[in-house]
């Protein structure tokens, strides 16, 4: 374990509150709906575009089939040229944002054609930035209404959008009259002043909105936050939302009651989608997205590493009187490490501002060790993390997924 460089490790103590969902079945010659959800496979055996037969949606994965055939690789500021402001595309190549990723690649030219759209792809693979330039493209700067809302499981997952939100919304315009006229992003997280943005969504609405179900559904209730003017929903982590027992009834709402699906534009996000057929079939027959809803599916298959290993320890009976695994752990690290360890800890009980503080020091790249809860299992953009133990096993392989994806995800 010893090491000249600093290493950043997450140990997960917790699993998820859920349990692993029911399996369903499919026959198809009994489900009618199966023939307008077939599955057309595009691009390559990795990458996966799904969508419906003789359909604008159909058509187009032809006609992106046939662009992915040619040996030129369009650039990022290509593919959403005639799309995004020129001011956010010069901000993207500032920041570095050149080559699009495999999903953004298959995702965007779908994004732009303006249909509905699953994004199924794993952890670090810019699901965040695809969503987000759609948004970009369709928001209005001189338009005073929330234009876009992505809703997210939880506060720290939606400080890390709001960060790249308004990251691009600092582009700065070339037109003199819409220079006055800047993006402006709101963070609706839990544990935030909701006082100051019932003020803030009367006075002078932001054009997009980060936020979380359970704040979100306040200020849905109180009719203060209104959702008419909204052009592009997203839901990050969607299939977490949807087995959340707390979340589900009010995510279902919004997805039906407080908006249309014929009014807006919908993107659901997540690196794992369980039976993604019945998924599209709900989408569509709930009416929280558009009947030509587009599946798209980038999974990049990669061989077992030959020096993977995996290492079990039982852990004898807490009353024996003896030293818990963790604590083990953590005095075993500090004597092998080489250099200063902090050990970080993160879990839901701890207030916002010590929840965001222990992330912040845990990007600052120097040697960690962070103890939590499965709140950083979802989305969480830890690109350092080298090393994760799981101190209680996941519950579900995907709950597994996730954690094992904080490691090397950038």
């Amino acid at each position: 374990m010893a090491s000249n460089s600093a290493s950043q490790i997450l140990a997960i103590t917790k699993t998820a509150p859920y349990s692993k969902p029911r399996a369903s079945r499919f026959l198809q010659s009994r489900k009618p709906y199966l023939n307008l959800c077939c599955l057309s496979q595009k691009f390559s055996n990795d990458n996966a575009l799904f969508c419906l037969p003789n359909s604008k949606s159909f058509l187009l994965a032809k006609e992106l089939e046939e662009r992915n055939s040619n040996n030129h690789s369009p650039t990022l500021r290509e593919i959403c040229q005639d799309h995004v402001p020129g001011n956010v595309l010069r901000r993207l190549e500032e920041v570095g944002y050149l080559v699009p990723t495999d999903v953004q690649r298959e995702a965007l030219p779908v994004l732009f054609s303006g249909n509905d759209c699953i994004l199924h792809a794993q952890t670090g693979s810019g699901k965040t930035l695809t969503y987000l330039l759609l948004i970009y493209s369709q928001i209005n700067p001189k338009k005073s209404a929330v234009q876009a809302l992505i809703v997210v499981p939880t506060r720290e997952l939606g400080m890390q959008i709001t960060k790249v939100a308004r990251m691009l919304a600092a582009a700065r315009h070339m037109d003199p009259e819409l220079e006055q006229k800047s993006y402006t992003v709101m963070a609706l997280l839990d544990g935030g002043m909701l006082r100051r943005h019932k003020s803030w969504l009367k006075a002078e609405p932001p054009a997009i909105v980060v936020a979380t179900i359970g704040s979100l559904s306040q200020l849905l209730e109180k009719q203060i936050f209104k959702p008419d003017s909204l052009r592009v929903l997203v839901v990050d982590e969607v299939d977490f939302l949807f087995k959340s027992s707390k979340q589900v009834s009010s995510l279902r709402k919004l997805l039906t009651s407080y908006s249309s699906c014929n009014n807006r534009q919908t993107v659901f996000a997540s690196a794992s989608i369980l039976q993604h057929r019945r998924f599209i079939h709900d989408c569509i027959q709930q009416k929280w997205t558009k009947g030509d809803v587009v599946h798209v599916h980038v999974n990049r298959i990669m061989p077992m590493p030959a020096c993977l290993y995996h290492r079990f320890v039982s852990e004898k009976s807490k009353k024996s009187g003896q030293a818990s695994s963790t604590t083990v752990l953590i005095d075993f690290l500090r004597a092998s490490y080489e250099g200063p360890l902090d050990i970080l800890l993160l879990e839901e009980d701890m207030n916002f501002n010590s929840r965001a503080a222990s992330l912040t020091d845990v990007r600052k790249g120097d040697g960690y060790l962070l103890v939590s809860t499965d709140i950083v299992a979802r989305g969480i953009d830890l690109p350092e993390t080298t090393h994760i133990y799981n101190f209680d096993l996941p519950k579900t392989a995907i709950d597994y997924l996730h954690r094992a994806g904080r490691t090397e995800a950038g």
